[in-house]
């Protein structure tokens, strides 16, 4: 087996380098002190970071999983703003030991996740470390339009996500339990699937406010109605559980309500959460969970506050 220790850097560039994803907004791409990328209105920019035995486990994912997850966390993340992402900044920072099969897989998982979307990685960094790192810097365009931020939700807005939840956290429980009893969750773990545009498309029905379900919705609500100075009511019998979450939770002998505790703390699903100003503006799409009161920064959740808080990196 081949590792990145018996490659210089260069040769390592060369190799994995044609597997990445290119862009039109690309006019100088990998390979210089810096890119260049076309933006039509206001530069979006946001950036994630993977850290192994911290956000993903490699008993549990490949190194296209991690390509993959990095690109579509980061991609979600333009699309919360209303933007449309184009390109990405990719740094890896990886022991010796590392094959150079992950390496050339986690190119493949950037491709596979960007190139349906115009997505284009356009250069990035290499490092030695004791683990492995995946920091993915993206970059968006807003053509124009508004970007949609979490801080204007306004009393009377409806509450909604973009699609259903706790698929991610089904997925986990079973890798953390050892007993895979429903693989579409454990591949929603692995490898989200936000619908990327779902973003745009609230931001073009009149979205108030919004941002993406990275943390499990109690703990981003809970930052959007500070963000807003509102309180954000939610229902819980309104909130759309993935099937998989009950499947799973039915496998594993757990109560319906397991499932639904995964919908609302277990995070990761990557979906959109937005405030619309009538119920008639939330795309067909999308669910309606709750309403936005006057308030000082506080979420209900069936009129209570909630007890889980979501995923906290330093909990």
């Amino acid at each position: 087996m081949t590792t990145i220790g018996d490659m210089d850097e260069d040769s390592l560039i060369a190799l994995f380098a044609p597997r990445l994803p290119r862009t039109d907004a690309e006019i100088l791409g990998p390979g210089d002190d810096a890119a260049v990328v076309a933006v039509d209105g206001d530069l979006v920019v946001s950036c994630d970071v993977l850290v192994e035995n911290r956000h993903f486990r490699s008993a549990w994912s490949t190194g296209a999983d991690v390509g993959w997850r990095a690109a579509m966390q980061n991609l979600a993340d333009i699309d919360a703003m209303g933007a449309v992402a184009t390109s990405l900044e990719v740094t890896l920072c990886a022991p010796s030991t590392t094959p150079v099969q992950w390496v050339l897989d986690l190119a493949d998982g950037l491709r596979e996740a960007c190139e349906p979307h115009g997505v284009g990685v356009v250069g990035g960094d290499l490092s030695g470390a004791d683990e492995i790192v995946v920091a993915v810097t993206v970059l968006g365009e807003t053509h124009g339009t508004e970007p949609v931020t979490r801080a204007d939700a306004v009393a009377g807005d409806v509450i909604a996500v973009s699609g259903a939840l706790g698929a991610a956290k089904a997925g986990f429980e079973q890798l953390a339990r050892g007993e895979r009893v429903d693989e579409e969750a454990v591949s929603l773990f692995l490898r989200p699937a936000p619908r990327i545009g779902a973003g745009l498309e609230g931001a073009l029905h009149g979205a108030t406010a919004m941002m993406d379900l990275s943390d499990g919705l109690t703990r981003d609500a809970s930052r959007m109605a500070r963000a807003s100075e509102v309180t954000l009511e939610v229902r819980s019998d309104e909130v759309p559980v993935h099937p998989a979450a009950l499947r799973t939770a039915r496998a594993l002998g757990l109560d319906a309500s397991e499932a639904l505790a995964w919908a609302l703390s277990g995070g990761e699903d990557h979906h959109m959460l937005a405030t619309f100003p009538r119920a008639s503006a939330v795309p067909g799409t999308w669910h309606v969970v709750g309403v936005v009161r006057e308030g000082d920064g506080e979420l209900l959740i069936d009129g209570a506050r909630p007890r889980g808080t979501g995923w906290d990196h330093f909990a």
